[in-house]
C-alpha cells in the first residue's frame, strides 16, 4: 500500500522530469519541435526566456532570503551579556531554598 507521502513524493518527481524534459526541448528544440504547434517567436527570443526567468526567480528568491534574516536580526532583541547571566546564577545559588509542601499537601489543593 503507498502511503500519502509516498504519492506526493511520486507527483513531485512526475512534474520535476517533464519539467525538465520540457525545458531541455524548449531550449535547444525549439525550432523543430515546438514552433510548428506553437509558434511562440524566435529560437532565440524563447531561448532567452528560458534561461532568464528561473535566474530572474533564483536572484528573487535569494533577495527575499536575504531580507528575510536581514530583519529578523533588525527585530531581535540582543542577548544578555554573559556577566549579568553569571551574576544571576550566583544570585539564585545564594538564595536559601524553600521547602516544597509534600506531596499530600499538593493532591488537597488541586482537588480544591
Amino acid at each position: 500500500m503507498v502511503s500519502k507521502d509516498q504519492a506526493i513524493g511520486a507527483v513531485i518527481c512526475l512534474v520535476c522530469v517533464i519539467v525538465a524534459v520540457l525545458y531541455v526541448v524548449g531550449l535547444f528544440g525549439y525550432e523543430q519541435l515546438i514552433k510548428p504547434w506553437l509558434n511562440l517567436g524566435t529560437a532565440d527570443s524563447v531561448g532567452y526566456w528560458l534561461i532568464a526567468l528561473p535566474v530572474l526567480i533564483a536572484f528573487v528568491a535569494i533577495l527575499a532570503i536575504g531580507a528575510w534574516i536581514g530583519w529578523t536580526m533588525a527585530t531581535t532583541p540582543p542577548p544578555k551579556p554573559i556577566e549579568e547571566i553569571t551574576t544571576e546564577m550566583e544570585e539564585k545559588k545564594e538564595e536559601p531554598k524553600t521547602e516544597e509542601p509534600a506531596a499530600e499537601e499538593k493532591t488537597e489543593k488541586k482537588k480544591k
